[in-house]
């Protein structure tokens, strides 16, 4: 913690070009990082508390000299200390794809961050929303719907929001800027058109930032987010990024499970009695298998 007069704690909320904005409760001051972050190959990021000095408190000119112990930090986009993933599937236009659904809850897992679930556009039915609620409540992951066109669920979706940072992720198309610009009663990002051809939506957003929001607390839009790498997980680990497999460890006949192939696995025998969702189980089963496989080299 730096002890000098005019050092004062505030919060990333945008880099650019080298140059960062920090708040503080002070005001926002245009920041550069010390030379030192560059040779130890660390970068300052959006969500990041850090000690600033101040160098001109007319112009709001700044130096950043430290960066807090993070909690965690997502690459796609680089933003630090997330407390909150929001992941957006569409009923239609395009449907929800479940495997990247189940990628983002295992990152999200992995990095310690929670989850909310978004069934976004609801106006073309309910049917999805109600399949991955079910599927993924015996997770313990809360599931909302919502539809940014007819401005239903925005209400119960701020609430979720408030006080904290949350990060929006899914693939393109699924409407997470409109959704952003309902949030702030604004068009604060501009958002794309959804191709007829492909059924997916064009990237417009060009950087990460966090936005504050009315109701307290900061969003980060994706730019540029196509998927979530799982290579850095082990096939024998992965079922303790699925909380409802994960609830089982030690309980089955063989220890460790792989919950796939073995006999007295208490994990299927819940899948069985429905106490598991029979979708993610399977995204589960095919995540394994293809882990297994990249770890032999085959």
């Amino acid at each position: 913690m730096m002890t000098s007069n005019n050092s004062i704690t505030g919060l990333i909320t945008r880099g650019i070009g080298g140059f960062y904005r920090v708040v503080t409760k002070r005001a926002e001051y245009e920041c550069r990082a010390r030379g030192i972050f560059r040779r130890r190959e660390m970068s300052p990021l959006p969500g990041d508390i850090v000690d600033i000095c101040v160098i001109d408190e007319t112009r709001r000119e700044g130096r950043i000299d430290a960066i807090h112990e993070r909690r965690n930090v997502l690459e796609r986009p680089a933003v630090a200390n997330v407390d909150q993933l929001i992941a957006v599937v569409a009923s239609e236009s395009p449907g929800p794809d479940m495997e990247l659904l189940d990628k983002m809850l295992i990152t999200a897992e992995k990095k310690g961050i929670s989850v909310l679930i978004c069934v976004n556009k609801s106006d073309f039915g309910t049917d999805a929303f109600l399949r991955i609620r079910n599927e993924y409540r015996s997770a313990g992951y809360p599931v909302i719907s919502t539809s940014s066109r007819e401005n239903f669920g925005v209400d119960e979706l701020q609430g979720h929001l408030k006080d904290r940072i949350s990060v929006f992720a899914g693939q393109s198309g699924v409407g997470k800027s409109t959704l952003l610009n309902s949030i702030m009663k604004a068009a604060i990002m501009e958002t794309g058109d959804v191709s007829i051809k492909i059924g997916r939506g064009r990237q417009t957003t060009r950087h990460a930032q966090l936005i504050k929001l009315p109701c307290g607390g900061y969003i980060a839009d994706t730019p540029g987010f196509s998927i979530f790498e799982l290579s850095m997980i082990k096939y024998h680990e992965l079922y303790r990024y699925y909380p409802e497999l994960a609830a089982y460890t030690g309980t089955c006949r063989f220890s460790p499970c792989s919950h796939t192939d073995e006999p007295d696995c208490n994990v299927k025998k819940a899948l069985s009695e429905g106490r598991i969702g029979s979708g993610r189980y399977a995204g589960y089963v095919k995540l394994y298998k293809e882990l297994k496989q990249a770890d032999r080299g085959y």
